[in-house]
């Protein structure tokens, strides 16, 4: 722990952006792992519901016509009533998503936040109620969009879509108000408790949580 914070008070820049860097992408893999994953199942079962009332309906329709199931189904593309394997696929990571997330938090994420903390600090040192709550009110009023508008902008760039701004236009005031609790919270907590020189890489952490669901939010149809 002694060797971890000397190399924090030695390279500040270097360790903080890497640390948020790979906080920040982190939280795309486990989202990725764990909510994209249960998504895929769920609409796997769904599929299987489909073929399972398909095939109640062409018995009802044998029942009712007196043909034998097995021609019914023959005569009627039993391709149509079948839902495909049986068994639930495996997830898979789709490992050029999670490097844009990390592109992202690279680029703007990480310096953003390093410099922009480290301003705060030097516009009012020192801690105190009226200081930490004049802080968290300007990260939330300045910091806050501009990092939810670059998550969505950029990774929207990154992905070569036609409009950059769909996502941004539908799902920033929804997260903007979402994150206004979380972030007011833990943020009062980085300017009271952790040191300046740790404080991006805190908030990197921080955005461990805040970063899986904006990528599955992101993930939602609009």
């Amino acid at each position: 722990m002694n060797r971890l914070w000397a190399l924090f008070r030695s390279y500040p820049y270097i360790s903080n952006v890497v640390g948020y860097t790979t906080l920040f992408a982190s939280a795309d893999f486990i989202q990725q792992s764990m909510l994209g994953g249960a998504q895929e199942r769920s609409a796997h079962l769904s599929g299987n519901t489909s073929g399972e009332q398909a095939l109640l309906t062409c018995r009802e329709e044998v029942l009712m016509t007196g043909q034998s199931e097995e021609s019914h189904l023959k005569d009627s593309d039993s391709s149509k009533y079948t839902s495909g394997e049986k068994d639930i696929p495996i997830h898979s990571i789709d490992l050029a998503q999670t490097a844009r997330v990390a592109l992202v938090g690279l680029c703007f994420h990480s310096n953003f936040n390093y410099h922009w903390l480290r301003a705060l600090e030097r516009m009012f040192p020192g801690g105190g109620a009226k200081r930490i709550s004049l802080k968290v009110f300007l990260d939330q009023l300045i910091a806050a969009p501009a990092t939810i508008s670059a998550f969505y902008i950029g990774l929207s760039t990154l992905e070569g879509r036609e409009d950059p701004f769909a996502d941004w236009k539908n799902k920033f005031w929804t997260s903007y108000k979402t994150g206004i609790v979380y972030w007011s919270t833990m943020q009062a907590v980085n300017f009271s408790l952790v040191p300046p020189v740790a404080r991006t890489v805190f908030a990197g952490g921080i955005s461990l949580g805040w970063t899986v669901y904006l990528c599955h939010f992101r993930q939602q149809k609009n």
